[in-house]
């Protein structure tokens, strides 16, 4: 763990300190340097200052944030879950440059870990049992209103730094109408011993290693995600993954045979008989670009592709970028054809 979190500073909302998770954090790392900052949303030191790409990995490794989660909402999704869920956390040790956390954070975005998660349970608990039953299926669960736990951050690393994460796991556990979400492409075995019983969906990321050597920096290798399904599906999670970003470069269907290949190879029938997918193909950002150019060009040569890709203006006002109308159909197309071909039993949620 040393590699991913060397924490040294702990930027505190004081109120943090005085709640129990607080205390928990801060005991976990005593020799860290303690700034109080009135917020944890802007930190000068951290948001704003543009040199601070030149300490990208760095600061992610050796700063974390410690606040108080303010707003309590549940936002409906529809897609991969039916709500987002209060975060616990925002903000990632990991870098990939795919990111679109560092569009709204500034140039630095190092875990903020939220210490009122007795807030945040509760909510979760009423807003669940409020919705009763689950009228009828959708493409997020058949029977269970899906809670994502994890939009802003990776869980399976976030519980390295706090037990929020296990809380909402055994709190979904006993919930009987509802489970909870996340994707990772952090492989943390202690989540082997939380006994979900099926009330918890992992989406595990994956694309070809190829991609991911150049745009997952600091993440599991494709390899080790793969080779965790099976125990993740014997310690009673519901296990997924997640296809995303798909990047389209040359000879990137040939690269997804191999990936499909090596899932089908690596995962054994209980893994089969529940596993789903979720495809994304790659949307961009020109600020996230304009960062990126400053800590990985050599990513931006995948991802940045004004030949392949089109502007589309995004509902806050950011330049978007994403494959071309008409060319994109034909990509989602041919990689979905490719998974039937490959891994028949593999169900897609969805594709876009």
């Amino acid at each position: 763990m040393a590699e991913l979190l060397d924490i040294r500073r702990i930027y505190l909302e004081p109120a943090a300190a005085d709640l129990p998770r607080g205390r928990e954090v801060l005991a976990r790392w005593p020799e860290a340097t303690l700034v109080e900052v009135e917020s944890h949303q802007r930190i000068p030191e951290l948001f704003g200052d543009e040199t601070n790409v030149r300490r990208w990995v760095r600061i992610k490794q050796e700063a974390l944030v410690l606040g108080v989660k303010k707003t309590m909402t549940a936002r409906p999704n529809g897609r991969s879950a039916d709500f987002i869920a209060p975060s616990t956390a925002n903000g990632c040790a990991m870098a990939c440059a795919y990111c679109y956390v560092p569009r709204h954070k500034g140039y630095s975005n190092p875990i903020t870990v939220f210490a009122n998660i007795e807030r945040v349970v509760s909510y979760l608990r009423k807003h669940a049992l409020r919705q009763g039953g689950k009228p009828e299926p959708n493409e997020c669960d058949r029977d269970a209103w899906v809670y994502d736990i994890g939009e802003n951050s990776d869980c399976s690393v976030d519980a390295r730094i706090s037990d929020n994460v296990r809380d909402l796991v055994e709190l979904f556990r006993e919930l009987p109408n509802a489970k909870a979400s996340f994707a990772t492409k952090h492989v943390n075995r202690d989540l082997l011993g939380w006994e979900p019983r099926g009330r918890t969906r992992i989406r595990f990321s994956l694309m070809p290693p190829a991609d991911a050597k150049v745009l997952d920096i600091r993440t599991s290798p494709v390899p080790e995600r793969i080779a965790a399904i099976d125990d993740f599906v014997a310690a009673g999670y519901e296990v997924h993954v997640n296809f995303s970003p798909v990047v389209v470069r040359d000879g990137w269907l040939d690269d997804w045979r191999e990936l499909l290949d090596r899932l089908d190879a690596g995962i054994g029938p209980e893994a089969k008989k529940q596993l789903a997918a979720e495809v994304i193909f790659l949307t961009h950002n020109r600020a996230l670009h304009e960062v990126n150019l400053g800590w990985h060009p050599r990513a931006e040569d995948l991802i940045w592709r004004p030949d392949l890709q089109q502007v589309k203006r995004s509902q806050n006002g950011d330049l978007n970028v994403r494959y071309r109308t008409g060319a994109k159909g034909s990509y989602v197309r041919a990689l979905t054809d490719l998974i039937a071909e490959r891994t028949p039993y593999l169900r897609v949620r969805y594709a876009f």
